[in-house]
């Protein structure tokens, strides 16, 4: 009996020492369990912890670079508040209107008061961007050619901003003078980034220049014409005073422009006009009755005024023409920078016939892009160049074709 009560107590140890075994065991899991979850919120916690640091390193450095910005818009608004009342532009307006024509930049100018007083919106402001973009030139302006355009995109109009704006590079405009602003003639090589592009054949030939450059093909007074009649008789005197200088040639891809030191000049009815480059076309661009010349150099010529003047001596098949002589000696045949060969002088007068009747007429850079109000002067006596010459030139064909006489009229004196 002693021993039956003795196993029972027993198996009821083992029981209870089991179950409390058990209970323990449990209990240590769950702790486990809970510890491990506690262990993974934490580490979700640093990454949470770690993300708020970085956006609030973001956050300051946004608020550190929007205080300039801050201070500008402080600066723009304080010059709004000023032109609101339109007082300034109507004195600017008063102003300019006793003028004959304004510089690209005035033009600018007016634009931008237009814009500050009126809105980016109102019709007269982009009038005037446009107007900009029409007078500038698309190298030695190239700062208001961004300006225009993205004033003019702003206002929600359909334009192309170029890329060279938005770079900080000056659009290149391949007929642009070194340094000058001559818009009919380039300084250097083309560049291979530059935007838009024009070519004298091709995607880009000229039927095309007007998808890049409206005014080549909206304008009104386009340049070159066929030269034939009925004339105007006019009294205008043109007398060209060119000087010697260092020889400074150039192959810019589309001609060959030769650039023209300070002092020499030429004076239209008294007005000086300063000779800024001579380029040339084969065949001429200019047609007498509908036929053209070999070749044609054009003397490009700007005033205090910023107006242009254009020479055209028309070159004609016959004997070696010693200026050209010269100048062909040093020329280069691939595009490139200007050359200035050593102790090479030239005098554009040189290359001018000695009689100086005209044809004259209002017309437009034959190059993009296309700005019109140029004075073009056609003398009637054509110069000779040898068959060999013309050959060395280094371009097959770089000619515009003549475009609509429209309602002007051609002069001759």
């Amino acid at each position: 009996m002693i021993r039956i009560i003795f196993e029972v107590l027993l198996a009821l140890a083992l029981i209870g020492s089991s179950t409390f075994g058990w209970m323990q065991y449990k209990s240590v899991g769950a702790s486990t369990s809970q510890v491990s979850e506690l262990e993974d919120k934490t580490a979700e916690a640093e990454k949470k912890l770690e993300s708020i640091e970085e956006e609030l390193k973001h956050a300051k450095e946004e608020v550190e670079a929007a205080e300039p910005l801050k201070s500008k818009a402080q600066e723009l608004e304080a010059v709004k508040t000023a032109f609101s009342g339109g007082e300034i532009l109507k004195d600017l307006e008063a102003t300019y209107s006793k003028q004959k024509g304004l510089s690209t930049e005035r033009q600018l100018g007016m634009a931008a008061v237009r814009q500050l007083t009126l809105g980016s919106k109102d019709p007269s402001t982009i009038e005037a961007y446009r107007k900009t973009l029409e007078m500038a030139d698309w190298k030695s302006r190239s700062k208001a050619v961004c300006a225009a355009q993205y004033a003019l995109a702003a206002a929600g109009e359909k334009i192309k901003v170029m890329s060279e704006c938005a770079g900080g590079d000056a659009p290149k405009d391949d007929h642009a003078a070194a340094g000058k602003d001559d818009g009919h003639g380039k300084a250097g090589a083309k560049d291979a980034h530059a935007a838009p592009h024009w070519d004298y054949e091709g995607p880009m030939g000229p039927e095309n220049w007007g998808k890049e450059f409206p005014i080549c093909a909206k304008g009104k007074s386009q340049s070159p014409l066929d030269i034939k009649g009925p004339f105007v008789k006019v009294k205008v005197s043109v007398a060209p005073e060119y000087k010697n200088g260092q020889l400074k040639i150039l192959n810019n891809g589309h001609t060959i422009q030769v650039n023209v030191e300070p002092g020499s000049k030429v004076r239209i009815d008294g007005l000086v006009y300063d000779l800024l480059q001579f380029h040339f076309h084969k065949p001429s661009e200019e047609l007498i009755d509908g036929k053209p010349a070999a070749m044609v150099i054009h003397f490009v010529h700007k005033n205090a005024a910023g107006q242009l003047a254009v020479i055209g001596v028309l070159l004609k098949e016959g004997n070696e023409n010693p200026g050209i002589k010269t100048l062909w000696e040093h020329l280069p045949a691939k595009e490139g920078p200007e050359v200035a060969p050593d102790k090479v002088m030239f005098n554009p007068s040189n290359l001018m016939p000695r009689e100086l009747d005209f044809y004259s007429y209002e017309g437009s850079l034959t190059t993009p892009p296309c700005t019109e109000k140029v004075k073009f002067f056609i003398l009637k006596t054509q110069v000779n160049i040898a068959r060999e010459q013309v050959g060395a030139f280094p371009f097959k064909k770089n000619a515009r074709p003549v475009q609509p006489l429209n309602e002007r009229v051609i002069e001759t004196n």
